[in-house]
């Protein structure tokens, strides 16, 4: 049977990475994170000190950027890792996790020469199926043919405590007050740009993970899948 292509989106703190990683291991699929890719060039951005309203010159930055995402050895997955960042050849995995980065990598994702520079990068990394990637526009720029695409939702509540934790869990000071604001700011720069906003796409899945854990909704999408391999081989059957 032929791999699909997944494609995850949805807004921040709706568990779209460790879903989209928990999915591709019960698949054998590769995982890839898009938003590391933003990360990494974000990060280059930030080092060499070029303001993020410069969108000319963060474009630049993107073009001449070689972003490389690789398996995680098992240690590194056993501690959280991803995908294993490479900028220019340099592995920065750890460096791409802070809020500063990823603030920055917000904001040039807002940039339509940055996407499209980085867009043909995931298009070209995730050809021939057998991936889950997961992002903000996977499904209706990125992969818009995916064979499966599934929007991830929850309360704004909800998603702001997950990520509060995940700043208590790295010993960041912040309030939870703190994180719900940033929530909702990201939220209305996710959905208001004018670069491939967040939106779902019309042949998406929604599932709204509020209540449900990781376990669970990884569940339902594997059922997708099944049932959409169910649905080929019954049309490559009668054709």
């Amino acid at each position: 049977m032929q791999k699909l292509t997944i494609a995850i989106d949805g807004p921040a703190g709706s568990g779209k990475s460790s879903l989209a990683r928990r999915v591709a291991s019960m698949l054998g699929y590769l995982y890839m994170d898009s938003g590391a890719m933003y990360r990494a060039v974000a990060l280059k951005a930030l080092r060499r000190r070029v303001p993020l309203n410069d969108e000319q010159a963060l474009s630049t930055i993107a073009r001449e950027t070689h972003v490389e995402l690789k398996r995680p050895s098992p240690e590194q997955e056993a501690a959280g890792a991803k995908n294993c960042v490479f900028l220019d050849g340099v592995e920065v995995t750890d460096e791409i996790r802070t809020e500063e980065v990823a603030q920055a990598a917000s904001r040039l994702a807002t940039i339509q020469e940055v996407r499209e520079v980085l867009v043909a990068e995931q298009q070209r990394a995730g050809a021939g199926g057998g991936i889950v990637m997961e992002g903000r526009d996977i499904g209706t720029v990125v992969f818009p043919d995916a064979e499966l695409k599934i929007f991830l939702d929850a309360s704004p509540e909800v998603r702001a405590q997950r990520r509060w934790k995940e700043h208590q869990e790295k010993g960041d000071k912040i309030s939870l007050q703190e994180v719900v604001e940033e929530v909702r700011e990201r939220d209305r720069r996710d959905r208001e740009r004018k670069v491939s906003p967040l939106v779902r796409a019309a042949d998406a899945v929604l599932v709204d993970n509020t209540a449900m854990g990781i376990d669970e909704t990884a569940r339902i999408i594997v059922m997708l899948v099944k049932e959409r391999d169910a649905t080929a081989a019954k049309a490559g059957r009668t054709a």
